[in-house]
């Protein structure tokens, strides 16, 4: 039985936080195509979005922490090396293929109980589908020519029946995501992509349970079961169980936050250690709206004060901080949000709007101005 709580105060907890997301120093995963493969496996995940006013998140987010990123490397990890696999976290996201078999249970669900949009998809034209790429290889919707169309249900949907299939086969592991070309998807047969003579065998729940726990501690350094569990509520009495286990065997210590007395907190015995040591210097960071530091909102808002706003689908003369506003964070301070939009054909970044979160200083000025210079070099390169 634990009984000491031990104390940290909020700096210390961002402190930790910033380190176990790699934002406390420069170039943390090295350089080339393994740097990428690096920061998937440490995060965890890697968000996607279709987004498109900047760069998109998937690509921002591995810039941000790897400053000689490029697009390719991505592409690499996707459909030469097949070090990363597309698939639904608490959004659709690049996870390591080393974690592949944590995500098995959920496509088996999927099969076993499809949500009713998949209840149009024949089996007969299904297995024509998968049939039809195994014969011809990878292919994206664009090669698929429907006779009939249905009315979309959505905005984002589309009108070909073929793509509900093709969305069908991707969600219960029968096809893989082999490339993307901007954000159009070539599904290629999963065994084929992968090269495998069956597909790893599935976790058990008690397994992704431990999963999400590791991989929380790893990218987040200070957890809670909210932090754990996020976009995945359904799991967090399994999750409680393994922070249980995990505490008694003293792999993880409780932990108070000052001034959140009613949040428990979780962190490894030698990050408590070394608590006192983590320095955080002055880094700019222009962060997207979906980096794993900004998209748990709550967590944000807990440990550095400040309340994300994402506006893109909010009305214009009701916006606060911008269309597509992006946090900006210096040492362990987000200090502005920025509203950013790329004039490609101009070859430049327009700024929409600047909004100051701390005071409004020259020297913060000047740095973030440094950084926006970089950033914009990798929007146009």
């Amino acid at each position: 039985m634990v009984d000491k709580v031990f104390p940290l105060t909020t700096a210390q907890a961002r402190s930790i936080w910033l380190r176990a997301q790699r934002l406390d120093i420069s170039a943390p995963f090295g350089e080339g195509p393994e740097a990428t493969k690096r920061a998937v496996e440490h995060l965890g995940y890697v968000q996607i979005d279709t987004i498109n006013v900047i760069e998109r998140c998937h690509h921002h987010i591995l810039h941000t922490r790897i400053p000689s990123y490029s697009r390719g490397d991505l592409e690499r990890a996707q459909s030469v090396d097949k070090s990363v696999f597309e698939y639904w976290t608490h959004a659709l996201a690049y996870v390591p293929i080393t974690d592949y078999r944590f995500f098995v249970p959920a496509m088996d669900r999927r099969r076993e109980a499809p949500q009713s949009s998949f209840t149009s998809v024949e089996a007969d034209d299904y297995a024509a589908l998968l049939r039809r790429i195994g014969e011809e290889g990878a292919l994206s919707i664009r090669d698929f020519d429907d006779d009939v169309l249905v009315e979309k249900t959505h905005p984002w949907g589309s009108r070909k029946p073929s793509k509900r299939a093709l969305r069908f086969g991707f969600l219960v592991g029968d096809l893989a995501i082999s490339k993307r070309t901007g954000m159009l998807k070539s599904y290629d047969l999963a065994d084929r992509h992968f090269g495998w003579q069956r597909r790893p065998r599935p976790a058990t729940e008690k397994q992704c349970a431990d999963y999400l726990l590791r991989r929380a501690i790893r990218s987040q350094g200070i957890v809670s079961l909210d932090s754990i569990c996020f976009g995945n509520l359904a799991v967090k009495p399994l999750v409680s169980g393994a922070i249980d286990a995990a505490v008694r065997r003293r792999r993880l210590l409780p932990v108070h936050v000052e001034g959140q007395e009613r949040i428990r907190y979780w962190a490894e015995p030698a990050v408590l250690d070394t608590a006192d040591a983590v320095r955080v210097g002055q880094m700019v960071h222009i962060l997207s709206p979906f980096d794993p530091l900004v998209i748990q909102r709550k967590r944000l808002k807990l440990l550095f004060g400040y309340e994300h706003r994402f506006e893109a689908y909010v009305p214009a003369d009701k916006r606060v901080l911008g269309y597509f506003a992006l946090p900006v964070l210096i040492g362990d301070e987000i200090v502005a949000v920025i509203d950013l939009k790329a004039d490609r054909q101009a070859r430049r970044l327009l700024l929409q709007k600047w909004t100051w979160i701390a005071e409004e200083r020259q020297d913060l000025k000047l740095a973030i101005d440094a950084e926006m210079t970089r950033f914009e070099r990798f929007q146009i390169s």
